[in-house]
């Protein structure tokens, strides 16, 4: 069996995703954690743009690699120095955590194995970006403009609080 480009493409991406997510949960320092999850999130929007995503993708980038890592690194910066390390975890959380993920891990492939996939019937391309436009700025039957508002509130509720915690101390 030959692996093609795309195939290669997409399993480095997953090798990335699943090093630095491991990563990310793992180190102690909570700005590399951070700066993992950045590389996750990168690696994602690879993969949305291997499958010709590239709205998709273009949004991941802007809004989750770009945006939200500021907000994390900007909310940490204010609240903690990176000299602090986050204290060691009892065995019996630790062994809790551990039997959590094989239990989480069984599920999955059991439902991935078990699973009949029908097949697609969405037309090869992207959608037009009117059509995109339309859905997220309407405000109508699932349009998305009042969800992003509210979310939008809910952002800048988040970093104000972030500003009055870290101006307490």
């Amino acid at each position: 069996m030959e692996i093609t480009l795309p195939q290669a493409v997409f399993l480095f991406l997953a090798a990335v995703i699943s090093v630095f997510s491991i990563l990310t949960v793992t180190t102690k320092r909570i700005l590399r954690s951070a700066t993992y999850l950045l590389f996750v999130l990168f690696a994602t929007a690879g993969i949305y743009f291997e499958l010709n995503y590239s709205f998709l993708g273009a949004v991941q980038l802007t809004v989750y690699a770009g945006g939200i890592i500021v907000l994390y690194v900007f909310s940490i910066l204010l609240t903690s120095s990176d000299s602090q390390k986050v204290d060691k975890i009892k065995n019996s959380k630790f062994f809790a955590g551990i039997i959590a993920a094989i239990g989480g891990a069984t599920l999955c492939i059991f439902i991935t194995l078990t699973h009949t996939f029908p097949v697609s019937h969405f037309v090869a391309g992207e959608i037009r970006q009117k059509v995109i436009g339309t859905a997220l700025m309407g405000s109508e039957k699932y349009q998305y403009l009042l969800p992003f508002e509210a979310i939008s509130i809910l952002l800048l509720t988040c970093i104000i609080g972030g500003i009055l915690i870290a101006r307490k101390r």
